[in-house]
C-alpha cells in the first residue's frame, strides 16, 4: 500500500483537475438540445463532438462515478478487472455448451460503470477492428459506415506519439485528442513475433491495410497516462459552458411524445428522481447490454416480453435485445518456462521502477505491466481474404501467477477446480496464450429480469450454440499450441505446454490433427 500511494501521488494533479471538470453543473437547464445516456467510447465522444457547436446545449449522463486515481496509471490496469470496481458486475445465465469449470456455468462480463465507461477499465489496447466488418455494416443499409469513410474519423481522433510508421503512416493521425503509443517488444513478445514468422506470418500494423498477421501492441497511452475517453474527450469539453456532465446518475426511462419520439429521460441522482428534456435528440449509448435494457424499460421492444413484466408496450420492436454476439475466449492455456529466463514480469519490482514513473512518467508503470503481443489469423482456409476469425494474445501473466488469489474471482471460476488444475504450477515462470473467437455465429439475447430499473438484465449469449464456433475455436486452440511450441519459444525459454487434463488422443497434439500449414498466413 505505501508503494501504491507513491504511485498515485504521481497522477494526483491530473485526477484532481479531472474531478473539478466533472463536477455537477450548478444549474440544470429546463431543456437541452441533446441528451446522451452513457459516457463510454460511444457516448463520451459523441457528447464532446456535439458540444463543439456553441449554440447546442448538451447533457451527458453517466451511472458511474469519476475515474479513480489508479485508473490513470497504465501499469495498474489490472485493477480495472476487479469485479465491483467501477463495473456493472454483469454475469451471464448458465451456459449449456461450455463453462464447465465456472461457478454455475456462468461467465462474468466486464462492463465499465464509470465516467469514460470501459475505456477506464480495459487493457488500453488500440485496435479499430477489421475493415470488412465496417463494409459489411454499410452493406446492410448503414450509409457512411464503409471503412474508407470511417478512416477519416479514426485519423482525426488519433494522436500517434511514435516515430514515422513507413507505409502505414497514412492510416494514422497525429494531433487528435486520443493518444496512441507503440510499444517496445520484450523477450517474450520478440519470441511470439518470431513464432509467427516461423509459420509464414508477417509482422503488421493492425491499423494498416493488412490485418492478418502478428503485431506488437499499440496502446491508448500518452505521457504515461491512460488516454481514456474521460481524459481525452470529456475532460477538455467539460470546460465549455454548453456541456453539462453529470456522473452517478442512472437513467431509468426514456420519455416519449405522442408520436413515440424520444423527448427526454427520467434519471436517478442522489436518491432522487429527475426529469431532463431534449429539443433535438436523446442518444442512447449505454452499451450492448444497457441500451436494450433501457429501451425495454421504456416500452420499446418485444411486446409479449414487455407485458410479462407489466410494462405497457409503446412500440413493438421484436429485435430489441436480440442478436447478442459475444467474442468467446479460451484463457487457460499455459506454458511453463525456465526459471528466470524472461524478465517480463520482474519489471514491476525492478529497482527504481516506481521512482522512474513518479519523476518521469516512464518505466514499466507507464505501460501495461509485462510483455504483450497479438496475432490475427484465419483458421478456416479462407486464403487471401484478410478476414481473420481468431485472435491469439500473448500474456506474460500465466493463469497460475497469483496462486488463486484473484483470478478465480475475476473470471468466475470454480476455485476448487482452479486449484486442482493449476496448483502444481505455483511458483513456476510461464506465459499464457489467450484465444478469442472474432466472428461468432452463436446468437443470444438480452432481456429484462423485471420492471425494476435497479435489476441487472438477463444476459444469455448462448455460447457455442452454433457448431461452427466450436470447430473454429478448436482450430484456434490448436493454432495457439503450434505457436507456443514453436522453435523460438522452446529454444529461448524451454517452453512446455502444461496439459493436466485428460483429452482424446491427438486433440491438442498439433501436427496429428492440425498441421502448421493449416494456419492461413
Amino acid at each position: 500500500m505505501p508503494l501504491l500511494r507513491i504511485l498515485l501521488s504521481a497522477v494526483v494533479e491530473e485526477a484532481r483537475e479531472a474531478e473539478r471538470a466533472f463536477s455537477a453543473p450548478e444549474n440544470f437547464l429546463e431543456e437541452y438540445d441533446f441528451i446522451i445516456v452513457g459516457s463510454g467510447a460511444g457516448g463520451g465522444v459523441v457528447a464532446s463532438r456535439l458540444a463543439e457547436v456553441p449554440s447546442w446545449n448538451v447533457l451527458l449522463l453517466e451511472a458511474g462515478p469519476v475515474p479513480p486515481q489508479d485508473s490513470y496509471i497504465p501499469g495498474l490496469f489490472a485493477f480495472g478487472y476487479m469485479r465491483g470496481n467501477n463495473d456493472w458486475d454483469y454475469v451471464t445465465e448458465p451456459q449449456n455448451n461450455c463453462l464447465k469449470s465456472f461457478v454455475g456455468q456462468r461467465a462474468t462480463m466486464p462492463h465499465g460503470k464509470v465516467l469514460g465507461g470501459s475505456t477506464i477499465t480495459n487493457g488500453m489496447l488500440y485496435a479499430r477492428g477489421n475493415t470488412k466488418d465496417f463494409d459489411h455494416w454499410a452493406s446492410l443499409g448503414n450509409a457512411g459506415w464503409e471503412y474508407e469513410n470511417c478512416l477519416h474519423y479514426f485519423r482525426k481522433s488519433e494522436n500517434y506519439r511514435g516515430s514515422k510508421l513507413g507505409e502505414t503512416e497514412l492510416y494514422h493521425g497525429r494531433g487528435g485528442p486520443m493518444s496512441v503509443t507503440g510499444s517496445h517488444p520484450g523477450d517474450l513478445s520478440v519470441a511470439f513475433l518470431a513464432a509467427g514468422a516461423e509459420h509464414g506470418f508477417d509482422i503488421i500494423d493492425p491499423s494498416g491495410p493488412v490485418q492478418t498477421g502478428f503485431s506488437k501492441p499499440y496502446f491508448n497511452i500518452g505521457d504515461g497516462i491512460r488516454s481514456s475517453v474521460a481524459y481525452s474527450f470529456i475532460r477538455p469539453a467539460a470546460a465549455w459552458p454548453n456541456l453539462h456532465v453529470l456522473h452517478s446518475a442512472t437513467v431509468q426511462k426514456i420519455i416519449l411524445d405522442d408520436e413515440n419520439g424520444a423527448k427526454g429521460v427520467i434519471f436517478k441522482y442522489d436518491n432522487m428522481l429527475y426529469k431532463a428534456m431534449a429539443s433535438r435528440e436523446v442518444i442512447i449509448s449505454a452499451g450492448a447490454l444497457g441500451s436494450p435494457k433501457l429501451l425495454m424499460l421504456s416500452g420499446i421492444g418485444p411486446e409479449e416480453h414487455l407485458q410479462e413484466h407489466g410494462i405497457q408496450p409503446i412500440a413493438h420492436v421484436p429485435g430489441v435485445g436480440q442478436n447478442l454476439q459475444d467474442h468467446m475466449g479460451v484463457y487457460g492455456l499455459v506454458w511453463t518456462i525456465n526459471k528466470g529466463s524472461s524478465s517480463s514480469m520482474r519489471q514491476i519490482i525492478a529497482p527504481g521502477a516506481i521512482e522512474q514513473y513518479v519523476l518521469e512518467r516512464g518505466g514499466p508503470y507507464a505501460a501495461p505491466i509485462g510483455d504483450i503481443a497479438n496475432a490475427w489469423i484465419g483458421v478456416n482456409g479462407e486464403i487471401d481474404n484478410d478476414y481473420p476469425d481468431i485472435q491469439i494474445s500473448l500474456s506474460p501473466a500465466p493463469f497460475h501467477l497469483d496462486k488463486g488469489l484473484f483470478v478465480p474471482y475475476i473470471f468466475g471460476l470454480d476455485k476448487a477446480l482452479y486449484m486442482r488444475h493449476y496448483s502444481p504450477l505455483f511458483g513456476e515462470d510461464g506465459f499464457t496464450l489467450v484465444i478469442n473467437l472474432l466472428r461468432p455465429k452463436s446468437v443470444g439475447s438480452v432481456t429484462l429480469r423485471s420492471s425494476n430499473p435497479e435489476d441487472l438484465p438477463v444476459i444469455d449469449p448462448q455460447y457455442l450454440s452454433h457448431e461452427d464456433d466450436i470447430y473454429t475455436l478448436l482450430k484456434g486452440i490448436k493454432a495457439a499450441v503450434i505457436i507456443g511450441n514453436s522453435t523460438t519459444f522452446r529454444q529461448t525459454f524451454g517452453a512446455k505446454l502444461y496439459n493436466n487434463v485428460k483429452l482424446r488422443p491427438g486433440l491438442l497434439s498439433g501436427e496429428q490433427t492440425f498441421a502448421s500449414s493449416d494456419i492461413v498466413p
